[in-house]
């Protein structure tokens, strides 16, 4: 298995910053983009039950719609692609068992093997609980986020995570409110204009010793 190196790793996140103005003649290659959406497939999660929906926006009309519900935000329309990424609202056991038979059919064992798992599982996330299960799937959500957007800069590709957006809006626009599905985050892909200034300015961070704890 090759590797990348970590200068390499370095240099690539060095170079990374949150895009303001987006190149709209630049498009992302489909070889590049499906290696970007299995970032997202392949992302982490809690327990591994992948709490999400990652909405790609394709259609130009649906786009501009998103604009006026994202401050304005040019990056939404300029950007190449841009990924919505969504949480399953108030899950419970029917994702669970969703999951579950998706785990008998990928290792080909028995569901009923799985029953330990299974009740391991409903005790520990559905409720009632002390905890909100929608504010952990939005926990889930930003690993994806992080992942998607570490990945894009390795391969040269620019993002711009947008919190500056409304989620209840959002999720009329795309339909996510009748599926079940409640928008978190939104994250433009594309490469950045030659006239973004905010990319020749240099990035501030505390320094290593101020934010690493050895112990």
């Amino acid at each position: 298995m090759s590797a990348i190196s970590s200068a390499a790793l370095l240099r690539q996140l060095n170079w990374r910053y949150a895009t303001k103005k987006f190149d709209p003649a630049r498009k992302i290659s489909v070889d590049d983009w499906q290696a970007l959406e299995q970032v997202l497939v392949l992302t982490p999660s809690s327990f591994g039950l992948q709490p999400w929906k990652f909405v790609v926006v394709t259609d130009p009309a649906l786009r501009q719609q998103l604009v006026a519900h994202s401050w304005r935000q040019s990056q939404v329309t300029e950007a190449s692609h841009l990924v919505v990424l969504a949480i399953k609202k108030d899950l419970g056991e029917p994702e669970i068992d969703r999951y579950l038979a998706r785990i008998a059919e990928v290792r080909a064992v028995a569901l009923e093997s799985l029953a330990g798992f299974r009740k391991m599982l409903i005790g520990s996330l559905v409720p009632p609980k002390d905890f909100d299960i929608n504010e952990w799937a939005t926990r889930q959500a930003y690993i994806a986020l992080g992942s998607f957007m570490t990945a894009a800069a390795v391969i040269g590709i620019d993002t711009c995570p947008m919190e500056g957006i409304d989620p209840a809006k959002y999720d009329q626009v795309l339909g996510l409110d009748t599926l079940g599905y409640a928008t978190v985050v939104a994250c433009p892909a594309g490469y950045r204009a030659h006239d973004d200034k905010y990319a020749a300015i240099p990035k501030v961070r505390f320094k290593t010793d101020d934010v690493i704890l050895r112990i």
